[in-house]
């Protein structure tokens, strides 16, 4: 009841953003409805399991989506005043838990609307039966498992978001302190073992892929049978990135501060060796997913082997999951450095410096993550266009 009571004051950007996630839930829940759908159907068939595996994909993006959503909400951030009256951080995070399990069990129940209407089960075959082969139509629907299925997101994205705002230090302090910069933050430990696992994603998708006789995987949507060693190699690869991205962006910082550097730069690598841990991870997955996508633009750009539907909605699934969880941590990093800009205002720091640290920021992490971004693709797509 509290959590309904506080959605209906919040603001219109936040209820946006709760949208998103239930839209996104909603495209989830579709993908592995489709897959039970086609288990069903095709009960002898090897390619049902590989379908549901490729459904985790846009799974894990969503929930991250939808932990990154839930810090940011305002009515989940710790306050001054908030612990005497009973919501101290065990019972906001319960909040958090409760706000994002309403906003992608929403979707979820949407999912299951339009496929049980795609598949004629509510009042008839849309489209002329154009999309009963994918779907399973006129195979009955296993009720208990297609629940179960629906019940993944809501139940992972709400643990998730509960586990994450318990973990977080006070939002109320900044970390910068009140009216000086930050002195350097210890650097990530990540960046080892994530190049480690990205070298060994990239070699276990290289030894799958050996022998695939001159053809690349396919993918779901029109596939009867996908390496599951190469989908392996891709989840290490991506992991490898996600706890490189810390590492990485902190080097990003240090390198802005080298050989005597001015007041812009000093800001801006403060703030990114601060931000490290915030927003590294979230840029290392979009490196991941957009090394994947020039990967199998690359492999599948022609006619010769065109994308499926759940193919494509799987790829708008994750590249728009992991843009708006990109996009939602640097506010969540804005948020937790308000007070430091508000200090250097009041110190007399003019506008055009805060603005130019930005601008440096985003050009420094551009420049580092967007060649690392190419190379690994690269090195991905060469083994399967074999």
């Amino acid at each position: 009841m509290l959590a309904l009571r506080l959605a209906r004051g919040t603001h219109p950007l936040v209820l946006v953003r709760r949208l998103l996630v239930a839209a996104a839930s909603a495209g989830v829940g579709f993908l592995l409805l489709c897959a039970l759908g086609y288990a069903a159907a095709h009960p002898a068939s090897a390619g049902s399991v590989l379908r549901l595996l490729w459904c985790f994909v846009p799974l894990a993006a969503t929930v991250q989506f939808a932990v990154a959503v839930a810090r940011t909400d305002p009515s989940t951030r710790p306050r001054p005043g908030l612990s005497s009256v009973g919501l101290g951080p065990v019972r906001l995070s319960a909040l958090a838990a409760v706000s994002t399990a309403v906003s992608t069990t929403l979707g979820s129940m949407v999912a299951l609307l339009f496929f049980l209407h795609l598949r004629g089960d509510l009042t008839g075959m849309p489209f002329d039966g154009g999309a009963a082969e994918f779907l399973g139509a006129g195979t009955p629907l296993p009720l208990a498992a297609a629940l179960m299925l629906l019940a993944l997101v809501p139940i992972l994205s709400a643990t998730a978001s509960a586990l994450a705002l318990r973990s977080r230090p006070d939002a109320s302090r900044d970390t910068f302190g009140s009216e000086e910069l930050p002195e350097p933050a210890p650097a990530p430990s990540g960046l080892p073992w994530g190049v480690a696992l990205v070298a060994a994603g990239l070699a276990v998708e290289a030894y799958a892929s050996r022998d695939a006789a001159g053809s690349a995987f396919p993918l779901p949507g029109r596939f009867d049978a996908t390496p599951v060693a190469v989908l392996a190699g891709w989840t290490l690869t991506a992991i490898g990135l996600a706890l490189a991205g810390p590492g990485l962006t902190y080097l990003c910082g240090r390198a802005l501060q080298a050989v005597r550097p001015g007041a812009v730069r000093l800001l801006a690598g403060r703030v990114l060796m601060d931000e490290a841990r915030r927003i590294g991870r979230p840029l290392g997955i979009v490196c991941a997913v957009v090394a994947a996508v020039i990967a199998a633009s690359t492999l599948y750009g022609g006619d010769e082997r065109p994308y499926g539907p759940l193919t494509a909605l799987g790829a708008v699934l994750v590249l728009g999951c992991t843009a708006a969880t990109l996009l939602t941590s640097a506010l969540e990093a804005k948020q937790a450095r308000a007070h430091t800009a508000e200090a250097l205002l009041r110190m007399g720091a003019p506008v055009s410096v805060l603005r130019s640290a930005t601008a440096l920021r985003a050009a420094a992490l551009l420049i580092l993550f967007a060649p690392l971004t190419w190379v690994i693709a690269e090195l991905a797509a060469l083994p399967l266009a074999k």
